[in-house]
């Protein structure tokens, strides 16, 4: 976010800056979104139930239908403030201050900041390039030989910041060691159709929900609709629970929030209409283009180990040699906005071991946008190694 602030200093100052940095899809709601959130019922609303409008539930749970095959009741399903939302609530009704989880590193910063903040202890497993970048069970078993008790481990797929999916074989496994060692698991699937699987027919092309394996009926599954459907800014996610979550995560949500954003809960009933799918999956077409061309510069950019960026749309890299100088990616990516204009994640936020020579970068610009990035980032290394 420092970053973000950094880049609207530049462009109030009048430089032409290409932003690579944020989370953040183009193109905003689908038009079938807008259009409900313009209609007099959307500005009318008061608060809603704790856990979201009937309707909005029930939508949702259609969707687990339509991409998984799934028969959810509507009841297990929370609409809350954004996926951010969701975890913090998942997170006070699952756990107590002391619980051991365990989460894998490089990985999203707000799981370990929140879990910090609510007394739990959280445990990273560094997961490299030699595991996909996710965890194992034979990693899980260190842990608990090292730490005792696990109460619960979360994973995300696709991830963020390295865009790598757990497939079928591998959730089945990490569900089965949950099962077996009484382990909560809590599964991010917000990236969930921005994928690129060779086959888009294929029946995982969306990714594996967590409960579509054995084993996870204690598990919780949080996604959102700000990454496939684009809505960051209207705060509005959910999560899928297990019977003995439903109870304390709807007396919790009541007291954080009261309730979702009313119009905003209104209006995502347009995402599930075929327009609505539509248009998401037009942006990930463009996504997938302009991936393709982030990808076919790497050997220019002489970056690795990389990750291979399965989902999401970001590319997570080593440095390597060509951080030059510098002491950290850190000091790389604050010179880099300065001298070229291209704003990109150091990846200390996702790895404090060893983040300091990655850097992660979000291709959700566009293919021309990309593309002259880097070019100038080429430029950048072209004169450090002088």
């Amino acid at each position: 976010m420092s970053i973000l602030d950094r880049v609207a200093e530049l462009r109030a100052a009048g430089r032409e800056v290409i932003s690579l940095c944020a989370g953040e899809p183009s193109g905003g709601a689908p038009r079938a979104v807008r259009a409900l959130a313009a209609t007099p019922e959307a500005s009318g609303l008061g608060y809603t139930s704790a856990l979201g409008l009937r309707p909005v539930r029930e939508a949702i749970a259609e969707h687990y239908r339509r991409w998984y095959g799934l028969d959810l009741p509507a009841d297990r399903v929370a609409v809350t403030t954004g996926s951010s939302g969701a975890f913090l609530l998942v997170f006070l009704a699952a756990f107590d201050p002391g619980d051991v989880v365990v989460l894998a590193r490089p990985g999203y910063p707000a799981y370990r900041n929140i879990l910090t903040s609510l007394g739990c202890r959280v445990v990273e497993v560094a997961c490299g390039a030699d595991v996909g970048f996710q965890p194992t069970p034979e990693l899980l078993d260190d842990v608990r030989r090292e730490h005792g008790r696990v109460a619960g481990l979360v994973v995300a797929s696709p991830a963020n910041p390295t865009g790598t999916m757990i497939d079928r074989d591998r959730m089945a496994a990490l569900a089965a060691w949950c099962a077996t060692n009484d382990v909560r698991l809590v599964s991010d699937e917000i990236y969930h159709g921005i994928t690129y699987p060779a086959d888009p027919g294929a029946p995982d092309a969306h990714g594996v929900c967590a409960l579509d394996v054995p084993g996870t009926e204690s598990a919780v599954v949080v996604s959102s609709f700000s990454k496939y459907w684009g809505m960051t800014g209207w705060r509005l996610g959910w999560a899928v629970l297990p019977q003995d979550l439903l109870a304390g995560v709807d007396a919790l949500a009541g007291n954080v929030a009261l309730c979702p954003p009313a119009p905003a809960q209104y209006a995502a009933q347009g995402a599930f209409s075929d327009e609505g799918y539509a248009e998401a999956e037009e942006r990930v077409a463009a996504l997938a283009e302009t991936r393709q061309v982030l990808l076919g510069r790497l050997p220019e950019l002489g970056w690795g180990p990389v990750a291979p960026a399965d989902g999401a749309f970001y590319l997570y890299a080593a440095l390597g040699d060509r951080l030059g100088r510098y002491a950290s990616s850190v000091e790389w990516s604050t010179d880099l906005l300065e001298t070229e204009g291209v704003a990109v994640v150091p990846g200390v936020d996702f790895d404090g071991a060893t983040g300091h020579n990655y850097v992660r970068l979000s291709f959700a610009a566009g293919a021309d946008a990309v593309d002259e990035a880097v070019r100038r980032i080429l430029r950048f290394q072209e004169r450090l190694a002088h």
